[in-house]
């Protein structure tokens, strides 16, 4: 017997950040830490959210969610929530902001260490529900955080891992088109790969899910139709929308697992130097991957091709890597500026994510060193 969860509550439409005190309320939380990156302070968005959202411009607020987030950020954000006595958490921001707010939700009831409770390392039943509740508004569409089970983060080793149950759900998602509209053309492009990505990599994984399937496929052809024209018109409301509803869709669908794009992107991700964001190596990753899992789901490359519009006999990693470079983004690893000398110990992160299992082709150390080479110089 299969259990099929979908998923948690979603407030989804422009001005749906009015509605984030109703919702404290219903969660029976009233003084959220606001959990957020300096960057989104500066550029007024958690002021506005704040006033639209109806709440006290006082509350406490983190804002130092680095660009992949940290056990060290986790632990001095769970501070500030015990300091502060809050009762809820209000995550606003891209995916790093998101996930870091579930670990902070998740270590302000949980006894550290912060690793034990990761998927790899058999932590997933240790998580459980006993946590103050999570409000996410992302200001992205890429990521999907804000309805994903997943928290990954980079742990003072330099591991980059998974923190995965389905009590690592945000109670609540606010998704507000509005906060998208002044995204950068790169960040838009960058983030809305991720989502591209995510849909791709659940539809083809093994795993049997039949509802996500359809949501990934569907999720696919909406950022297909509209990715272009939200990086090139970052005003148009409609393409916006449409974005955001395909990155809320990529995530429904983590579901189903991911494969060995993220493997390799949370691998690169636990870099110190130099930092690199996660949709655009996801975008830099996609084509070889799709070149080596093509021969594990023919009927199912059929579908995705048919999604994004593409002739039968196309070839799906070229019209990838074609998207890519028409979207303003680096095509390969090297322009990113990884160095190859980091790449063996890469090939062992990948092994071992928690997102390999879930590939729809088996995966060995050897295949992930050549996919790290391809994807340097392609």
């Amino acid at each position: 017997m299969g259990l099929i969860t979908y998923l948690t509550r979603i407030q989804f439409d422009f001005g749906a950040t009015a509605l984030i005190r109703e919702e404290l309320a219903i969660l029976g939380a009233s003084r959220p830490l606001v959990v957020t990156d300096a960057g989104i302070v500066r550029a007024g968005i958690i002021e506005y959210v704040l006033k639209t959202g109806g709440l006290d411009p006082k509350l406490p607020v983190y804002d130092g969610t680095p660009e992949n987030p940290t056990e060290a950020a986790v632990l001095e954000a769970r501070n500030l929530f015990l300091s502060a006595a809050c009762d809820s958490i209000l995550a606003v921001g891209g995916g790093s902001s998101l996930d870091l707010a579930k670990g902070v939700s998740l270590l302000a009831t949980h006894a550290e260490p912060l690793e034990q409770y990761a998927a790899i390392l058999g932590g997933m039943g240790k998580i459980t529900a006993k946590k103050p509740p999570v409000i996410a508004v992302p200001t992205t569409a890429g990521t999907g955080s804000e309805v994903g089970r997943a928290a990954l983060i980079t742990l003072n080793d330099g591991r980059k891992l998974g923190f995965i149950s389905p009590h690592m759900i945000p109670e609540v998602a606010i998704c507000d088109p509005e906060l998208t509209l002044g995204l950068p053309p790169y960040l838009t492009a960058a983030t809305g790969m991720d989502a591209i990505t995510h849909c791709i990599e659940t539809y083809l994984s093994p795993r049997d899910n039949p509802p996500a399937e359809a949501i990934a496929i569907d999720g696919l052809k909406r950022a297909m139709r509209h990715i272009r024209q939200a990086v090139s018109d970052g005003s148009d409301r409609q393409a916006r929308r449409e974005m955001m509803m395909a990155s809320l869709q990529g995530g429904l669908t983590f579901q189903k697992g991911l494969g060995a794009v993220h493997s390799m992107s949370h691998a690169l991700g636990g870099l110190q130097e130099p930092r690199l964001h996660h949709g655009t190596l996801n975008a830099v990753l996609l084509p070889a991957v799709l070149r080596f899992n093509e021969p594990s789901a023919p009927e199912k490359y059929a579908e995705i091709r048919k999604a994004m519009e593409l002739a039968p006999e196309a070839d799906l990693a070229e019209a990838i890597a074609q998207l890519t470079k028409e979207l303003g983004l680096p095509r390969t690893l090297a322009e990113m500026g990884v160095p190859r000398d980091c790449l063996p110990a890469m090939v062992d992160r990948a092994f071992l994510d928690h997102s390999t299992a879930t590939n729809p082709r088996p995966i060995t150390r050897d295949d992930f060193a050549a996919l790290f080479e391809e994807a340097m110089d392609y």
